[in-house]
């Protein structure tokens, strides 16, 4: 067993002993990729979504240097046609990029030459050359021992883009570890050396002159998962499953990690998180903790085109266009707002829905890390809104009709700069955001009638939530009596149609010329 190649199963060992989601039927897309033309896989999501158990698996899988059928004979896997053809068939060169990144001493610079030294070493004492033959770069000797021993590799390589990422003021170092990759990867020489290549990352391949450095490879992102969608993250059948066996409140699960769209699955979970709250017995914000909010504060507080508006929008419930196809997958070449939004969507903080290019905060868990990166910017009115929402929603279940209009008035003319003052919507989306912290214990919704003049909200309480739910009527240039007045004329919108609690209806006019909000609250 090497450091490098062929080392065996014990780390997806470790993963089956534990509470294990059967994704193993990634590996039979991955079989039909050998030895074709479509041989190079590149599948790139954000931290903690699985990427790293999925390629440990498939080391485990493929390694011929170990025995693995019992880890895989009461898996999806193990039913399908290729299951035999390929287990335990290859040497598996397996690289997790991290391991240099965060190896003490070693400037970025000398990565690639430390990699190709020690991955060249590794290799050479399983399939040992003559002297003179050892001589030339990683490809070279991986060349060699093909025609020696008539073998081809497969290559694993988790974390791809890690040291893309430490290099950002280094363009000398990314671009050398780039070429590094196309020299192992592109080519005919290449087809002779792996009969499969398989990475992981959280940032797509690199763009040059808007084309990828490595245009073989078939890529699975956040925004473009093709048929990989449901082989990372839990999908909500998997969830509800893990719920019932650790008597978790599913709803909760829900609240806190559900949300993200990918590909044709609308209901993607964080499933580190999901994990972790099992283990814990208790549902926060548990992915949050593994990152840093400054990156995310020093990506929105850049505020290109707007970007600060979008970010209002987002925070409040709504969603925001975006043009992903513009971003170089380069963390140093960040240029747009639709660069920051597409950053933000490849990192997790955002989700996609790619039938409409919209963006949008997923889950509860998510919309924390948001706000706590927002207080680390310089917008003190969007921070200064979120931390008094907690203040507005006791006032307003309280019927402090008074206190609701002074509240709202303040975000309002607060956050005037960043959103066009006498627009309904926008007006829709700074209450929204004055509600923020509402979304603990409530499901908001949204229905907007285009172009009628008022937006209502309705807040339906959460599973467990012993509060009324909310019913919010905006009017501009009309009256508070007015709005209450409508909701009771609609018999109150579909959202509540399964509900049956109690209810409390609030109505808020505002006054484009004087600027001055008002309020009614009644019980439903």
């Amino acid at each position: 067993m090497g450091t490098y190649i062929n080392t065996g199963n014990d780390r997806f060992r470790s993963t089956r002993k534990r509470e294990y989601v059967d994704k193993s039927e990634l590996i039979a897309v991955i079989n039909d990729t050998l030895d074709t033309d479509i041989r190079y896989t590149c599948v790139t999501r954000c931290r903690r979504f699985g990427k790293s158990m999925a390629a440990k698996m498939l080391c485990a899988y493929y390694d011929q240097s170990c025995n693995s059928r019992s880890l895989f004979e009461d898996l999806k896997i193990a039913k399908d046609s290729s299951f035999e053809q390929h287990l335990n068939k290859y040497p598996v060169i397996y690289l997790d990029m991290t391991e240099f990144t965060s190896r003490d001493g070693l400037p970025v610079s000398d990565i690639v030459p430390i990699l190709q030294k020690e991955l060249k070493e590794d290799v050479l004492k399983v399939y040992p050359l003559e002297e003179q033959e050892t001589e030339g770069d990683l490809m070279t000797t991986l060349t060699k021992i093909k025609e020696r021993y008539q073998v081809k590799f497969i290559m694993i390589i988790d974390e791809w883009d890690a040291v893309c990422r430490e290099s950002l003021n280094d363009k000398t170092s990314m671009d050398r570890y780039v070429n590094l990759l196309r020299r192992l990867f592109k080519g005919s020489q290449s087809e002779l050396v792996f009969a499969g290549v398989y990475m992981t990352g959280i940032l797509p391949i690199k763009k040059y002159n808007t084309e990828s450095a490595l245009n073989n490879f078939r890529e699975y992102s956040m925004v473009v998962p093709g048929k990989l969608s449901g082989y990372f993250g839990f999908t909500k059948d998997e969830v509800r499953v893990l719920a019932e066996k650790y008597d978790m409140d599913f709803a909760e699960l829900e609240k806190w990690y559900d949300g993200y769209q990918i590909g044709n699955v609308p209901s993607i979970f964080n499933p580190n998180s999901v994990m972790t709250a099992l283990d814990n017995g208790a549902c926060l914000g548990y992915w949050s903790a593994t990152g840093a909010y400054d990156a995310v504060s020093r990506y929105i507080s850049m505020n290109y085109g707007g970007l600060k508006d979008d970010i209002l929008k987002l925070l409040g419930g709504g969603r925001a266009k975006v043009k992903t196809t513009t971003f170089d997958n380069d963390l140093s070449q960040i240029s747009s707002r639709d660069d920051v939004l597409t950053v933000l969507i490849h990192l997790g903080y955002l989700s996609f829905d790619w039938r409409k290019n919209e963006c949008y905060v997923p889950n509860m868990e998510v919309a924390d890390v948001l706000s706590n990166a927002v207080s680390e910017t310089n917008w003190k009115n969007v921070a200064d809104a979120l931390r008094d929402s907690d203040e507005l929603l006791e006032s307003t279940l309280n019927g402090d009709e008074q206190a609701v209009a002074a509240a709202l008035e303040m975000a309002h003319d607060e956050n005037t700069s960043i959103l066009s003052y006498n627009n309904e919507n926008s007006l829709a989306c700074v209450i929204s955001l004055a509600y923020f912290s509402a979304r603990n214990d409530y499901k908001i919704h949204r229905e907007m009638p285009t172009g009628k003049g008022f937006a209502d909200m309705i807040f339906i309480p959460r599973k467990n939530v012993d509060k009324p739910a909310l019913v919010v009527e905006l009017k501009v240039d009309k009256s508070a009596e007015t709005a209450i007045s409508q909701i009771k004329r609609k018999n109150y919108p579909a959202s509540l149609a399964d509900y049956a609690g109690n209810l409390m209806l609030v109505g808020i006019n505002y006054d484009k010329k004087t600027k001055t909000h008002t309020c009614i609250i009644e019980k439903g």
